[in-house]
């Protein structure tokens, strides 16, 4: 596969807004007017419960996993590539997508979901790495466990994600990937962080979540 027809697919794979497709056919509610405003499983999950929210974050993962395991795999990187920076390339491309979907006028969610689905992917490649995103996963879980904010967890694990890299000392160009991906992160979340600095941020009430869950699992 040539590597601009694989940039382009990674685009498109990325774009694919599953969370408002979800939100929209089950229950016919342009999920931009609604919660936060955003596209993402967050506001899936308000939406259209925990359940469909969780399969909304699986598919943003996907779309983030595919490009680096996959499409990777089909292309022949021009000489003065790596395999880790094609890797690095598509997975950034369709984190791309799903923040500026050409599919809802390039507007497009945060990007978390689908970054991590990309360093899961680089994980199945770099031992070291997997244990990097293994500290991630926890700092993130750990955060929002405490707080509450889905928000206040991601841009707290965006943050770390470059200094855990040098912690481990890993390679200029994966520092130089995580380093971008923090900063698309942070980027996209500006306006939560200006909500966290108001404390007007909503809090997501995972007790009650898991209690309605609960319950409708009782006879």
């Amino acid at each position: 596969m040539n590597i601009f027809v694989a940039l382009i697919a990674s685009y498109l794979i990325g774009s694919i807004p599953f969370a408002f497709l979800i939100v929209k056919i089950v229950k016919n509610i342009d999920l931009r007017t609604v919660g936060s405003g955003n596209i993402g499983a967050t506001n899936a999950m308000r939406v259209v419960g925990f359940k469909l929210g969780l399969f909304a974050l699986a598919m943003d993962m996907a779309k983030g996993l595919i490009p680096v395991i996959v499409l990777a795999e089909k292309v022949m990187p021009p000489a003065h590539l790596s395999s880790d920076t094609l890797r690095f390339i598509l997975g950034l491309t369709s984190v791309c997508g799903h923040n500026w979907t050409v599919f809802l006028k390039f507007k497009g969610g945060k990007g978390i979901a689908t970054s991590f689905g990309v360093l899961i992917g680089l994980a199945m490649k770099n031992f070291v790495f997997a244990k990097i995103i293994f500290l991630l996963a926890l700092t993130w879980i750990v955060t929002f466990l405490a707080s509450g904010f889905v928000s206040l967890a991601s841009i707290l694990s965006a943050v770390f994600l470059p200094i855990f890299l040098l912690i481990f000392r890993l390679n200029t160009s994966y520092m130089f990937f995580s380093i971008i991906i923090a900063i698309f992160a942070l980027y996209r979340h500006k306006s939560n962080i200006s909500r966290l600095l108001q404390h007007k941020e909503n809090r997501f009430d995972i007790k009650s979540k898991l209690l309605s869950l609960k319950k409708k699992a009782l006879p």
